[in-house]
């Protein structure tokens, strides 16, 4: 507890030399924003667009791209999530949103990943770009590569924290647009979202509660990410995104004067969303295609391995109606001949006992004439 009061005094002590060292900003906040845009996050279709390309500050949303280029390095197993990083005396000493790093501690990316997005914690930012680019700078390098790669075209950053910038440094730059396609990206991705919809996480063995800047997790029915940020002149920003009746909906709302109605908007505009994109149908399970009859088999005929595949002489091929009268006529004219065979059979064996029997009677005749003469 003291430590926290030390920190909480120095960086007041602090605040006045930061701000003095800032590159000062024209506030370009409006209301009841600067721009928005709603997607269908499937298709990428867009349902709804208010100044969608104009250029804004994109503050803490800012590190949805951090977690895109750490998530994108642990798919290509050029990090894991249970890595170890140590904690630079520069991450500890940088302000706004923290989570208290210190130099003689060490994390793994999975716990900054969470610091990163629920807490929104700049010092696990800086802590994680040094980890793996080795500086701020060529992490920077990174996170600008890969908005080239998809597309991003109107993007430049040159943070890895989305603060007000530095004396001398240029503010990161994005638009809604651009915006939407790195939403869209991270929606594809179930460990993207396993991070920006967690409300609380516990920190440093759970002494130190993060709890989540995003209200619309706990307020919208299906909301499962992604991020605000703010700054005096960049206003109030959210990257939201929600799912219902298998549809996801993406919502940018950017450079709201306040949070209230950026919140307010950012709800509306998913409600609009979904009002434009029916339900998806649920993919019913393919149903097992019924077995056909066969004829009774023995015992022996029934050991059959079932998983070979049928012989191919086996195939059932269609049969025209053609066909089957040529195949019946052929059978009658075969049934014809048959019994036509067997008739004439008969009266063969018919006329041939009649002529045994004829021979045999005159036979018998001749002989008895013959003993009349000799006696």
């Amino acid at each position: 507890m003291k430590r926290l009061t030390f920190c909480l005094l120095l960086l007041l002590l602090l605040a006045p030399a930061a701000m003095a060292a800032r590159t000062p900003l024209k506030v370009i906040s409006k209301d009841p924003y600067v721009s928005a845009l709603v997607i269908d996050a499937d298709s990428g279709k867009t349902l709804f667009e208010e100044n969608a390309d104009a250029e804004v500050y994109p503050a803490s949303v800012l590190k949805l791209m951090n977690l895109y280029v750490i998530l994108d390095r642990i798919e290509h197993g050029a990090l894991k999530l249970d890595e170890m990083v140590q904690i630079t005396p520069e991450a500890a000493k940088i302000g706004g949103s923290q989570v208290y790093l210190d130099p003689k501690e060490q994390f793994s990316v999975e716990d900054l990943l969470y610091a990163l997005m629920v807490q929104s914690a700049n010092d696990a930012a800086v802590a994680l770009a040094t980890h793996i680019a080795g500086s701020k700078e060529g992490f920077i390098a990174l996170m600008n590569q890969k908005a080239q790669e998809l597309g991003m075209k109107n993007s430049h950053f040159n943070s890895v924290h989305g603060l007000p910038p530095s004396q001398g440094q240029q503010p990161d730059v994005i638009t809604a647009r651009d915006l939407a396609i790195l939403c869209r990206e991270l929606a594809k991705r179930p460990e993207a979202l396993q991070y920006t919809s967690t409300q609380t996480r516990g920190f440093r063995d759970d002494k130190f509660i993060m709890r989540t800047h995003n209200k619309l997790l706990s307020r919208f029915p299906g909301c499962d990410g992604f991020k605000t940020g703010y700054y005096d002149a960049a206003g109030f920003s959210i990257a939201a995104t929600a799912k219902r009746g298998g549809v996801r909906i993406i919502t940018l709302v950017m450079g709201s004067k306040d949070r209230k109605v950026r919140d307010a908007k950012a709800a509306e505009l998913l409600s609009k969303g979904f009002s434009l994109v029916p339900p998806q149908p649920a993919v019913a399970a393919i149903a097992p295609t019924p077995a056909v009859a066969q004829p009774q088999q023995t015992a022996a005929a029934a050991v059959i391995n079932t998983s070979a595949p049928p012989a191919a002489e086996a195939v059932a091929v269609p049969v025209t109606e053609a066909q089957q009268g040529s195949a019946m006529s052929s059978l009658a004219k075969a049934r014809d001949g048959g019994w036509g065979k067997i008739f004439i059979g008969i009266g063969i064996g018919f006329l041939l006992c009649l002529v045994l029997f004829g021979v045999a009677g005159m036979w018998k005749k001749n002989r008895r004439g013959g003993l009349n003469t000799r006696f």
